[in-house]
């Protein structure tokens, strides 16, 4: 704990003479908590905790120029950071993004799901985007200390998880269409509840039929910023006609499933589970990633292929997953007009629900990490 002490104070001032300047040091209930390891939450009504924006305590902010070499990180107070209006990611879109979860147990430590697999899919997307990006080992760590100063802010066992954001944004001003000079990563933290407003219960999903998420040679494949932009329209749309989110479909052929606007998608049929095949244009998921390899550890034959869209409406059960949904049964998907259901009285699939009960168990402590996917936070 007092190595921990050390880096967390050690990272409050400014680095290299670069970033936002000195940062106040933390509050003193925080600074007890880290030294004691007393139970300490901030007051806040935790029954209520849906999933919007709550500012938290502090972030953290490394910066590089495009000798691709990054500075030593600070965590400065959470709030704006300064932009000029030149700066590449504003205009030409140059910025990634990732999400990922951290768990309070029972005893007081705090769970981080899988952050190497965050961190190894943000430099293939920077690559693609022609961005240097932190190693797995400096995004691991700015991961732990932006939980550990926020850590009054992880919602007690049960009742949430802490959304954390790492952002690698082309912060540097260029005019023309080039990589920008210089880069900027973030990290911030937000606790949150479930990412639907109606809970575990099933989601209703609208298939578009007029906008495609991505195209083949595009940046589907990557967590680019500009991917999530353009499934605004559709996604209000479905809202407004009473659904929960959008389905897409192929570009080419406007009949195989892709994904939704912000996760994967997964079917049930005659207990094979079948998920799209990742050909370029469908977000690699971690949580996609690790049910497929709990359900074949629980002797599912899993397939991952093309899935038409009437292959999709003739399924047992579907579900989705992703890091802010984590596993959500669909219940019902609507294509042309007509209205498909799934599973009986709004109730999970009985496949989704012990995939459900199995991810969350490992994401949450509550069952033994064989797979060697936590790490623990004490």
């Amino acid at each position: 704990m007092e190595l921990r002490l050390r880096a967390f104070r050690g990272s409050l001032s400014p680095a290299s003479g670069r970033g936002t300047g000195p940062c106040p040091p933390p509050p003193p209930r925080l600074l007890t908590h880290l030294v004691a390891g007393t139970p300490d939450l901030v007051d806040f009504n935790w029954e209520t905790l849906g999933f919007q924006l709550v500012p938290t305590d502090f972030m953290y902010v490394m910066r590089c120029s495009s000798d691709g070499m990054f500075n030593k990180g600070e965590l400065v107070p959470y709030g704006p950071i300064e932009l000029n209006p030149a700066a590449a990611v504003l205009n030409y879109g140059q910025g990634l993004l990732e999400g990922l979860r951290a768990h309070r147990k029972e005893d007081g430590s705090i769970l981080i799901f899988r952050p190497e697999e965050n961190a190894s899919r943000m430099r293939i997307g920077a690559a693609r985007l022609c961005m240097p990006a932190p190693s797995i080992e400096q995004f691991v760590e700015a991961v732990k200390l932006t939980i550990l100063a926020n850590k009054r802010w992880v919602p007690p066992a049960s009742k949430g998880s802490l959304y954390i954001r790492p952002l690698l944004i082309g912060s540097g001003a260029i005019l023309g269409v080039a990589p920008a000079p210089q880069y900027t990563f973030v990290v911030f933290v937000c606790p949150v509840g479930h990412y639907f407003k109606d809970g575990l219960s099933p989601i209703s999903l609208l298939t578009e039929e007029e906008y495609h998420r991505a195209a083949p040679g595009g940046t589907g494949d990557i967590k680019t910023i500009g991917n999530y932009a353009s499934v605004v329209s559709a996604k209000r749309r479905a809202k407004e006609k009473g659904h929960s989110d959008v389905l897409y479909l192929d570009p080419v052929h406007n009949k195989f499933v892709e994904e939704v606007s912000s996760c994967n998608i997964f079917m049930v049929k005659d207990k094979v589970i079948s998920s799209p095949l990742l050909t370029g244009t469908i977000l690699p998921g971690i949580t996609r990633k690790s049910v497929i390899e709990i359900a074949k550890n629980l002797g599912f034959q899993v397939e991952e292929g093309h899935i038409t869209i009437d292959d999709l409406l003739g399924a047992d059960e579907v579900f989705c997953t992703g890091t802010a949904v984590v596993l959500s049964s669909v219940g019902s998907i609507t294509y042309r007009g007509r209205r498909v259901e799934f599973g009986k009285n709004q109730k999970a699939g009985v496949v989704s629900q012990q995939l459900y009960t199995e991810f969350t168990a490992i994401q949450k402590g509550l069952a033994k990490d064989s797979m060697g996917w936590t790490l623990q936070l004490n």
